[in-house]
């Protein structure tokens, strides 16, 4: 088909997938005269519990030239330093997943190969004690890291913990001054060209019949646009990733925010702790078919800390991907074009990444068929690998439950497979295109579950390894001690 030039975008629904979307658009397009139009009704509510990033997040800030301590203020953010994992290796057991790798190359080897052969031999530290990140996490401090190419040691990545209504406010006012225009009501019809089955236009209850080139579909889970009306189905992923509840709920902070985000399992999945700066997001995540939802909600509330200050709230999911996010001149960002557990915190970052793509595939501002099928491409890749990455935790998790009897040995997708059976036998790490989660992050699955390769070089100077070794462990402890409380660091920058 011929390429179809674009001069109006219709946004359809707000909150983050729809605030962020028109924020970046209003920034890219600023110096063209695309109109950028934002339906939404505050009628209808927005799940609203995305509240932990990954590091992309700063791109994201980057892109809008918004200043750090101005988004901090705004959305009460907290720093996140990686995410803890307590019971999944089995009861008792915590590891560590930081925004960070480990030690730095010993003589062109990778450090963790060093370390494992080390270990082999007796060498007493652990893993963990090789990373900044972790060491500050864990003694609740933080520090902008130093990129300096002398201190390696010194390199690490963040993210943060926010309010997602707060973000969504924010990007709402950054998005109207710069020419955003925001329509408040309800969709009751949605019309096609007949010709072409593209959207032509919605129809408002109030009677306004509004038309437009590009539609982006932030609807959420209904996907009224993609699904509704052009019919892309969806495929589910729940043979692989049961939990399909989660009951989410707000507590009063009861002490200093730690600068990291905690997954705790329970009897039938998992409970999310996220440090705000002026409360606590909480929140059970869980398969239905292995707890009754009343069990669920005495778990929940059973494992809080603090005063609620919210009733939970449930929302029913099944994990998956849109079998296209963009279809015709529509493109679906946030829930509307899939749904991945927030285990390791991707929600955001998926509306961010999808948002990329699509400004990214309008060449000269035209929607193309081959764009838009590299675009679908990409998208697919990434959801399946942050899928098999999530997909690990399940698999090598250590507890005796039912549910988690199951997914430890339900077979998997071979992607995954063949991950897992390469780090098993040499500690490699098979990275396929479009990863979301370099080697350091496998590593530290690996490594928290108790997962060692079974054949590793030799070290050619164990002594010399293990003296190198010490001193990195100094070098890091060092750092650390300089560093000050995360509590601290969030009132010099929000001050």
């Amino acid at each position: 088909m011929a390429s179809r030039p674009i001069k109006k975008i219709l946004i359809v629904g707000g909150g983050t997938a729809g605030w962020m979307t028109a924020a970046y658009l209003a920034r890219w397009l600023e110096n063209t005269d695309i109109q950028i139009t934002l339906v939404e009704s505050e009628q209808i509510g927005t799940i609203g519990v995305g509240e932990a990033t990954v590091p992309g997040i700063h791109q994201f800030i980057k892109d809008l030239d918004i200043k750090e301590p101005e988004f901090i203020r705004a959305t009460n953010a907290t720093f996140k330093l990686g995410i803890e994992f307590a019971d999944w290796a089995g009861q008792g057991t915590h590891f560590f997943h930081p925004f960070a790798g480990y030690g730095v190359p010993i003589e062109a080897r990778p450090f963790h190969k060093t370390w494992w052969s080390a270990r082999k031999l007796g060498f007493p530290r652990g893993l963990e004690q090789f990373c900044l990140c972790t060491q500050l996490a864990r003694s609740g401090k933080f520090a902008q890291p130093d990129f300096d190419p002398e201190s390696r040691l010194a390199w690490y990545n963040y993210a943060y913990h926010f309010d997602a209504s707060l973000f969504a406010k924010f990007l709402r006012g950054y998005a109207e001054q710069r020419k955003v225009i925001r329509i408040e009501g309800k969709v009751n019809h949605i019309q096609l060209d007949a010709t072409s089955g593209f959207i032509q236009s919605i129809s408002m209850e109030s009677g306004l019949v509004i038309g437009s080139d590009l539609f982006v579909d932030c609807t959420g889970i209904p996907a009224l646009l993609i699904n509704k009306t052009l019919g892309v189905g969806y495929e589910d992923w729940s043979k692989w990733l049961l939990c399909d509840s989660a009951l989410a709920v707000q507590t009063k902070s009861i002490a200093e925010p730690d600068p990291f985000t905690r997954s705790s399992t329970r009897t039938a999945g998992w409970q999310w702790h996220i440090p705000l700066q002026h409360r606590v997001g909480n929140g059970y995540v869980y398969a239905s078919q292995f707890i009754a939802p009343e069990q669920a909600h005495q778990e929940l509330l059973a494992n809080l800390r603090g005063e609620l200050t919210t009733e939970p709230k449930l929302i029913r999911f099944t994990t998956g991907m849109r079998r296209d996010f963009w279809y015709k001149n529509c493109v679906a960002i946030g829930l509307s074009s899939g749904f991945l557990e927030p285990l390791e915190s991707t929600s955001i970052s998926l509306i961010q990444t999808g948002i990329a793509k699509m400004a990214g595939f309008l060449i000269d501002f035209e929607i193309n068929d081959k764009h838009v099928a590299k675009a679908n491409r990409l998208n697919r890749l990434e959801y399946e690998r942050i899928r098999d990455f999530i997909i690990l935790h399940y698999k090598l998790n250590g507890r005796s439950d039912p549910f988690w009897r199951h997914v430890r040995e339900m077979e998997i997708p071979a992607s995954l497979a063949e991950k897992i059976a390469m780090f098993n036998a040499s500690g490699d790490i098979k990275l396929q295109e479009n990863e979301s989660f370099k080697e350091d992050s496998w590593i530290s699955m690996f490594y928290g579950f108790g997962i060692e390769p079974r054949s590793l070089e030799p070290l050619t100077d164990a002594e010399k390894a293990c003296i190198i070794m010490d001193k990195m462990q100094a070098a890091i402890q060092k750092g650390c001690d300089y560093a000050n409380s995360h509590a601290e660091f969030l009132k010099t920058i929000s001050a």
